[in-house]
């Protein structure tokens, strides 16, 4: 059901793999987005014992004993939220020197902690890190992904699927938080996310910089929300705001660290001059964009335009979970020329091969809905594994040369 909380996450088997040859391991993402729980279950299997730094007394004396604090961890911990105590690096990183064995330590973080001045000069080199994003749709309806296999192999067959319809903006509207879809009503979840934003600004923020302006930041949120598939365009969002252009830019970044906003970079190629530089903004999370847009389920079918962003960066966000759960090393851009052709989401794999996915909110699919992918095809060559629409319709059906229209149900089917 939606918003279990021990619902199976595609990061598990990674996780679990990281652990079996590495010293260190860090699940890092979103607050709320299940890293404790992952944690945990993977960690109750393997023997590990279990610190919250979110608890005062265990965040004091790590703070104020960071060697003392780690001198007397079992064999085996989970430091829940290490970033709250950064202190513990360096003590982390001689512990583990003394006695380098997989698995020693299990820690999560809500911010990106390998950006941290202290874990540079630190636990580089000893440690690996897991990305956990909120869940995607396939954990929600505990199905295993195809889709991102097929789009790296190129490989669709001819096949019947359902239309979404306003179950669409229903799973868009909904997100992927676990929290989050275990409220009922849309009034509910919007309460939920609320709270969020103000924990993500009076925590995570101030542990991470000292912003003088706090009370900005849920708003640049809802700026961001509502620019979200679109280039960047930081003059935009710093129009209503009192304070400087870099200023802005600085904020973003800070939301990039605790996962809330993510920058997807333009796709390049020495073949190719004529290119686009700018990256586009994307909310890490469809459901929270909603609710910082106030929109609900119904607001959001009625609302084309904004159904055709905020589906763009459900898309993109369902992508990047299923990647999760892959051995390969999968990177994401996209791809946009100066005579307008585009492709939303390209997808690099294993370093070579490239596969391209338009997003389309309507029922039907015309052949000039492929000319991004086409330009995309010409510009990659033999490295082109294909071009997927994805389309709200009922059928998986070949428009010629490595070119496929997708239902959007098949990212979970």
């Amino acid at each position: 059901m939606p918003g279990d909380s021990h619902l199976p996450r595609l990061a598990a088997k990674p996780l679990s793999e990281a652990l079996s040859d590495t010293p260190v391991v860090i699940v890092h993402g979103p607050r709320q987005c299940g890293k404790t729980t992952l944690a945990m279950q993977v960690g109750k299997r393997l023997g590990f014992d279990y610190f919250n730094l979110d608890d005062d007394a265990a965040r004091r004396a790590a703070k104020d004993d960071p060697a003392g604090f780690v001198a007397r961890l079992p064999n085996r911990a989970i430091i829940d939220e290490v970033q709250r105590a950064p202190e513990l690096f360096l003590p982390l990183k001689v512990e583990v020197d003394r006695r380098r064995t997989p698995g020693r330590f299990l820690l999560t973080g809500s911010t990106n902690v390998l950006l941290l001045p202290q874990m540079a000069d630190s636990l580089a080199g000893r440690m690996g890190s897991i990305r956990l994003h909120p869940m995607a749709q396939c954990e929600i309806e505990r199905r295993q992904p195809k889709l991102l296999d097929a789009i790296m192999r190129g490989d669709f067959r001819m096949r019947s699927s359902r239309r979404l319809g306003e179950e669409l903006a229903e799973r868009i509207a909904g997100g992927g938080f676990p929290a989050a879809l275990a409220r009922k009503s849309t009034a509910r979840r919007r309460q939920w996310y609320a709270d969020y934003v103000d924990a993500m600004v009076q925590r995570d923020l101030r542990d991470l910089s000292r912003i003088s302006s706090l009370h900005a930041i849920p708003k640049l949120l809802k700026l961001a929300a509502s620019q979200t598939a679109r280039l960047m365009n930081v003059s935009e969002l710093a129009a209503p705001f009192q304070v400087s252009r870099p200023t802005i830019r600085d904020y973003l970044t800070l939301l990039e660290r605790i996962f809330v906003v993510e920058e997807l970079p333009p796709w390049h190629s020495n073949r190719l001059k004529r290119l686009v530089k700018t990256p586009k903004l994307h909310m890490t999370d469809s459901g929270l964009a909603c609710a910082l847009l106030g929109l609900s389920p119904t607001d959001l079918w009625n609302d084309r335009d904004m159904l055709g962003q905020l589906l763009e960066t459900f898309v993109f966000g369902e992508l990047r979970r299923q990647a999760s759960g892959v051995d390969d090393a999968i990177g994401f851009s996209h791809f946009r020329d100066k005579d307008g052709a585009e492709v939303d989401i390209v997808i690099e794999h294993s370093g070579s091969r490239v596969s391209g996915v338009e997003v389309k909110a309507s029922s039907t699919v015309h052949p000039a809905d492929f000319r991004g992918l086409r330009r995309l095809r010409e510009a990659t060559g033999k490295r082109f594994a294909c071009g997927v629409v994805l389309y709200d319709g009922e059928i998986t059906v070949g428009f010629g040369d490595g070119l496929f229209a997708v239902p959007l149900a098949e990212l979970w089917s």
